[in-house]
């Protein structure tokens, strides 16, 4: 049994997102991994209007997904929901999907579908091609039911990203075929609940609980439970 976690968008270093659920998982005796994105700067190459995009991103999951043969849930956050989704399509091992607080696209929609055509607030975009969020409202927006010390460590673990990502397409809908549960955080300031809810509304299952954006910081009790539930038995 394996989890694979896709964290979201403008940060880095998933491993050390999913950290708290990954550890209370591993108590269990489930091995988890957080692959790298290649447009938030994670594998080499700078983001940009030139810089790796959604196909490198959902290329380098669906790699690390075909490389094992054992069954496996992935788990997505936020954007991370558009890369999984493209990226399980069509491969026996992907058991289920659990989108946190994320984003179901059909084949042909892009991040973009879901909004009104103009960055949220709370992101930054520049002419270089990149966009990020803004530090000031990082907080009060993501990050307002975490811990102070996991909130300095997320603000140090905010990177820019190529904007491409955010008009791509998606090439395939994984959701259609593979069982799916989508995880709504009622008290999200970036991702409104109704937003999320229709979202939802595509996923095989709904559950709710009282978080922010990162449950995986705020509730990891409640995430890795969630997540045990999904793994076949032994």
């Amino acid at each position: 049994m394996r989890v694979v976690f896709v964290h979201g968008a403008c940060v880095r270093d998933g491993d050390w997102w999913w950290h708290r659920v990954a550890d209370l998982l591993d108590r269990r005796g489930v091995t988890s991994v957080a692959p790298p994105l290649p447009s938030c700067g994670e594998t080499g190459s700078a983001p940009g209007t030139t810089g790796p995009s959604l196909p490198d991103d959902v290329a380098a999951v669906r790699q690390l997904l075909a490389a094992g043969a054992e069954p496996t849930v992935v788990v997505a956050h936020s954007y991370g929901g558009v890369v999984a989704g493209d990226a399980a399509a069509g491969l026996p091992q992907v058991g289920h999907l659990l989108y946190i607080t994320s984003f179901l696209p059909e084949v042909g929609e892009s991040l973009a579908s879901f909004g009104d055509g103009s960055p949220a607030p709370y992101l930054d975009v520049r002419p270089d091609g990149t966009f990020g969020v803004r530090p000031e409202l990082a907080t009060a927006t993501f990050l307002q039911d975490c811990d102070p010390a996991d909130v300095e460590q997320a603000h140090a673990r905010l990177v820019r990203q190529s904007v491409a990502v955010t008009g791509q397409p998606v090439r395939a809908a994984a959701w259609r075929d593979v069982p799916s549960t989508y995880l709504v955080c009622a008290r999200d300031n970036g991702t409104p609940p109704a937003v999320q809810r229709a979202q939802a509304a595509r996923a095989g299952r709904v559950v709710e609980i009282e978080a922010g954006h990162h449950p995986m910081l705020s509730r990891p009790d409640a995430v890795a439970d969630l997540v045990f539930e999904l793994l076949p038995a032994p």
